[in-house]
């Protein structure tokens, strides 16, 4: 018994590793989008189209990352992403118009997505080997990735160039996977203790699945589609918000995103807990809830106190919203459950960086940024329609 548990353990540490990882380079990126903005000449609307090929590769990629999983197995798959988004992230700051702009982000969503579907197919597997709801703590390092990622970025924004930044986190990102890719490539995936079936849940294909199960796949998907709408608008958009519409320095807008990702740690720390003690729909609805009164808070306060403490609230109550969704959908479908609810989750923030930019000239970047409010409220509706399935 001490082997396996040992074996678990290896894993576990190896995918935290991952998802930190990937939380890391895109604060990185999202914090250089000012100075890029600036670089290539963009105005919000030409940046919101640019963003939008960081959430198209992730969308195109997507579907076939679980088609890769369930052909080659969520593990080397991970490591696979991990080593393009470590290369692709060094491209954005080498461009200097929005078509070049726009097609180099399309390569490092590519990455981004494939990424979050291995890593998060592989995590659903050891969830439920394990037999606890730990997949908020996953996202939790995504999070914590992110608050230094966007920390760094905070320092070095004044006194370091875009290219010579990304450059260094593509090498960090290499370093890591060197580090923590074998456990990955050493180990397959594991099962549940009880599990003897000749094929596992995780194996089956879109096509074997009955309609009951497509629709539970699809509405948790839903799910997963409003948060990442919140998450990615205020990662794009956040510290411009602060930067343009509140007066804030760059290096005080940078802190936003740090502030917004340090409660989605916090949030995700906690969020086996929450699960274990209220369930998933309670969590899910609480936490819609929440996050729409924060980022009401977040867009529309006239003080940057207000703003950073909006953007604190709305992290706390996204926070278990898009792991839990992945979980079910895994759970329910496999990796081919992941890559649809990841698909639909990434449409959010296929639509939402254009429409946001589209909406900030029509009216105001700070009304643009209350959509975020809405759907995180409908997210909070939609897990109360799943309420049975707890």
């Amino acid at each position: 018994m001490p082997g396996p548990m040992t074996d678990l353990t290896r894993l576990r540490i190896a995918l935290t590793a991952f998802f930190a990882l990937d939380g890391f380079v895109f604060a990185g990126w999202v914090v250089r989008i000012p100075a890029i903005k600036e670089q290539t000449g963009a105005s919000a609307g030409d940046l919101g189209l640019a963003l939008l090929g960081v959430s198209a590769g992730a969308v195109v990629t997507m579907t076939l990352t679980g088609r890769l999983c369930r052909r080659y197995g969520s593990h080397p798959v991970t490591v696979a992403c991990a080593v393009l988004l470590a290369l692709s992230v060094t491209l954005p700051p080498l461009t200097h118009s929005v078509p070049a702009l726009g097609a180099a982000l399309f390569v490092f969503g590519s990455a981004y997505g494939g990424i979050n579907v291995a890593f998060n197919s592989a995590a659903v597997d050891l969830v439920r080997a394990l037999r606890r709801p730990i997949m908020p703590t996953f996202h939790a390092a995504f999070s914590l990735g992110g608050m230094i990622g966007a920390g760094l970025g905070a320092l070095v924004a004044g006194s370091l160039s875009p290219t010579r930044h990304l450059l260094g986190l593509g090498v960090i990102a290499l370093l890591v996977t060197a580090l923590a890719g074998p456990t990955l490539l050493r180990q397959a995936p594991p099962r549940p203790p009880d599990d003897h079936a000749p094929e596992s849940p995780g194996t089956r294909t879109p096509e074997s699945l009955n309609p009951h199960t497509r629709r539970l796949v699809i509405v948790f998907g839903l799910i997963a589609l409003c948060t990442a709408y919140g998450e990615g608008a205020l990662a794009d958009w956040g510290a411009l918000h602060l930067q343009q519409d509140l007066g804030s320095s760059a290096g005080a807008a940078a802190i936003g995103y740090s502030c917004f990702a340090l409660a989605m740690t916090i949030g995700r720390l906690t969020g086996t807990t929450l699960l274990e003690r209220f369930g998933h729909t309670r969590t899910v609805v609480i936490g819609g809830s929440v996050a729409a009164s924060g980022m009401l808070l977040g867009s529309l306060a006239p003080a940057l106190w207000a703003a950073l403490l909006g953007y604190l609230i709305t992290g706390l109550g996204l926070a278990n919203l898009f792991p839990v969704a992945v979980e079910r959908a895994g759970t329910l479908a496999g990796p081919s459950g992941v890559a649809v609810a990841s698909t639909l989750g990434y449409s959010g923030m296929l639509l939402g960086p254009p429409a946001i930019g589209f909406m900030a000239e029509w009216f105001s970047l700070s009304a643009a940024l209350t959509s975020v409010a809405v759907l995180a409220g409908l997210a909070a509706l939609i897990g109360l329609g799943t309420r049975r399935v707890n």
